[in-house]
């Protein structure tokens, strides 16, 4: 037969089992269990704290503090910007404090010597037991950069402003100046809207045309480095190219290959017959213009390049048979 139980004996039983729980005996045993559960969890922390420490102290030991770890040497690749002791300095490495290998960063360090304006990239590594191995690669100057306005009026030594072939401007290294002092100088007008900055690329339209006629030099001459003493804008549709000699060549913005070629043989001509030409225009094809040092009077004809002979020739067969059919 089922029991029945009362609405009474019901809320009777719920109030006997609120006291139960809220009793002061079931909350002390509680207590007593959060409370060992809160030390075990501190021995469990303060073993792995012990476990950590005594884990860094052997790393410190067997590594940081070994004497067999000490930075002995830094082996850096051969190159015109930066030396060892150049090295640390950048690094920020205390040589005096005999540091371990293991104290350098060698992340950073790398990323350090590539903010070198000079440098165009760099990486370091540890190789053990005691050896700091350092790349670098260098920037390979192709000109000087003069701009008296903007303060660059030093070149060729050190600190002198270059430029590689990127248009990257950066100044000159000690250990550079020997290789780069036989190097034409780029002569470039002050611009606020294009400033000059070490490692940022020269943003002026002017080096563009410069670099051109640099090059149509070298393609015609690998020494055009050797006889060309600068070159520099002389307005908006010219250029000006001044020889070791003293010779001053006005080139177009364009058409260079002929221009150089023009310039190279009026060059050989003056110094077969021995006179030195002060100016030439060679924008001109035919008929150039020149002046002689000197006060000398200039030859009446010089010679000028197979392209113009070319063209020469052409124009004369052309002419010619314009004459004939004019007669006919």
């Amino acid at each position: 037969m089922k029991r029945k139980t009362t609405k009474h004996r019901r809320r009777s039983h719920q109030s006997v089992l609120h006291v139960r729980v809220m009793s002061p005996r079931i909350a002390w045993f509680g207590f007593l269990k959060l409370a060992g559960l809160i030390v075990k969890t501190t021995c469990v922390f303060a073993v792995l704290a012990g476990v950590g420490w005594g884990v860094w102290r052997g790393v410190d030991h067997a590594f940081y503090k070994n004497p067999d770890f000490r930075l002995q040497v830094i082996d850096l690749n051969a190159n015109p910007v930066i030396d060892e002791l150049g090295v640390t300095k950048v690094v920020g490495i205390d040589l005096t404090a005999n540091p371990s290998l293991f104290d350098v960063d060698v992340t950073a360090a790398g990323r350090k010597l590539s903010e070198l304006p000079a440098v165009t990239e760099a990486r370091v590594e540890r190789h053990l037991p005691a050896t700091l191995v350092v790349r670098v690669v260098a920037r390979t100057p192709k000109a000087w950069i003069s701009c008296p306005d903007a303060g660059l009026a030093e070149v060729r030594k050190p600190g002198g402003m270059l430029v590689d072939a990127e248009g990257v401007a950066y100044p000159c290294p000690e250990y550079q100046a020997a290789l780069a002092a036989g190097l034409p100088v780029i002569e470039l007008p002050f611009s606020k809207d294009h400033p000059i900055h070490p490692g940022a690329t020269i943003r002026q339209p002017e080096l563009a045309s410069c670099f051109e006629l640099l090059d149509s030099a070298c393609e015609a001459d690998s020494e055009a480095p050797q006889w060309i003493e600068s070159i520099s804008p002389l307005n908006d549709w010219s250029l000006l190219l001044v020889t070791r000699q003293g010779t001053a060549a006005t080139f177009g913005l364009g058409d260079h290959p002929r221009q150089i070629e023009s310039l190279r043989a009026a060059l050989d001509h003056a110094g077969e017959k021995g006179y030195v030409i002060e100016t030439i225009n060679l924008i001109p094809k035919y008929n150039i213009p020149i002046t002689v040092r000197g006060g000398g009077v200039a030859p009446r004809a010089i010679p000028i390049s197979e392209a113009e002979l070319t063209d020469t020739s052409e124009s004369r067969r052309a002419r010619d048979l314009s004459n004939l059919l004019n007669r006919n």
